[in-house]
């Protein structure tokens, strides 16, 4: 609740003692009381929450074990009490054991016994309260966790330490075929029934060789997948471990990018000669990421970025012939067109340095409509 003071609800028919009740709590508490349960019940829809209901058990229409009742099916965090003579026992009793009352006072009772009771009831109220709102914080906390992991292009599974599923994520279905929570099955047995041995047996072959860290390659049909455990520790002591698998068909593909597109960038000399071949390389190495018939996270991303660093180097080559052939090319144009292919470039600001003065020389020309046709690149 936001008041400082706990909210607290009395019903009873008799104003003497909801004027009692008032006296023995208003010092601790925010005393509201009703005497109808019928009103009551709609006093706590407009005031609640309330932490705590006190009520006699006779009234007339409704006797308290059935205002309680009504009050925990509506509000079953407020906690619920019961004034009660003995002649009254066997519906308390029904009460208690139904789940619908926390405690009864029999009449008469102590003042002090009354306040200590309230207050124990106040306290059991603020638990369930703040337990239901971390509850609520850690589902919202492992729906947004569930949500990131989905994200990853890495399958991952977490394992306890007698290597049963505590968790997988979306890649991992994708890849197993998963069409049913696996939580709580024994990995090795998963693995048995989809056909996947060669896959249990990597895993444990990676998990013997000891270390926080292990790993290894393996071919599944048509895809490579790099296979590696981790440990998962508390302190020093290690109480499960998580078995990621990355999808690495294009490894040799992405090296051989690399390789091309960073012998650009690291170039002393002239550029050109080596730009046109790899205009060539490229386009080839575009041709064998679509043989290779592999649709992955990895092989879609290597794709695109062989896709613009064609589109840069085109852009690149064709700035740099105007500069060479024309006397005076649009220098709008141009400007353009280096501005499309730096932004298409996938090494981001990692431009080859005979690029970086080719824009330079674009920009001069642009301020002062003077070129020599000088090759740049």
């Amino acid at each position: 609740m936001d008041d400082a003071r706990p909210r607290i609800l009395v019903v009873d028919d008799e104003e003497a003692i909801l004027e009692t009740m008032s006296f023995t709590f208003e010092d601790d508490y925010e005393v509201h009381t009703s005497n109808d349960p019928r009103r009551a019940l709609d006093l706590i829809e407009a005031k609640g929450p309330f932490a705590v209901v006190l009520s006699d058990q006779r009234m007339p229409d409704m006797s308290g074990v059935e205002f309680v009742s009504e009050v925990w099916k509506r509000h079953p965090a407020t906690v619920r009490i019961i004034l009660t003579g003995f002649s009254d026992m066997d519906a308390i009793v029904q009460a208690i054991n139904d789940g619908h009352v926390y405690a009864y006072i029999a009449k008469p009772w102590e003042p002090d016994q009354l306040r200590q009771v309230m207050k124990q009831a106040v306290e059991h109220y603020r638990l369930t309260v703040e337990n239901e709102r971390l509850l609520h914080d850690l589902q919202t906390a492992n729906r947004f966790l569930a949500a990131v992991i989905d994200e990853l292009d890495s399958g991952a599974i977490a394992l306890d330490d007698d290597s049963v599923i505590q968790a997988v994520n979306r890649p991992v279905r994708e890849y197993f075929g998963l069409t049913h929570d696996p939580r709580g099955r024994r990995f090795d047995e998963l693995l048995a029934d989809k056909g996947l041995e060669a896959i249990r047996e990597a895993v444990a072959s990676v998990a013997d060789e000891g270390g926080e860290v292990t790993y290894c390659d393996i071919d599944i049909e048509n895809l490579r997948f790099r296979i590696t455990t981790r440990k998962l520790m508390s302190g020093e002591e290690s109480f499960g471990r998580v078995v990621l698998f990355s999808e690495i068909s294009h490894e040799p593909l992405r090296r051989r990018f690399h390789d091309l597109v960073g012998s650009w960038v690291t170039a002393e000399g002239p550029l050109r000669a080596s730009l046109e071949a790899g205009r060539a390389q490229l386009a080839e190495l575009g041709e064998e990421v679509k043989r290779s018939a592999v649709s992955s996270p990895g092989m879609n991303e290597l794709a695109e970025r062989i896709s613009r660093a064609r589109t840069s180097v085109e852009n690149w080559l064709a700035v740099d012939a105007a500069m060479t052939s024309e006397d005076f090319p649009d220098a709008q144009m141009l400007q353009d067109r280096l501005r499309v292919a730096n932004a298409r470039w996938p090494l981001g600001d990692e431009l080859p340095e005979r690029v970086r003065e080719l824009n330079r020389r674009v920009a001069d020309y642009y301020e002062s409509g003077e070129q020599n046709r000088e090759a740049i690149l």
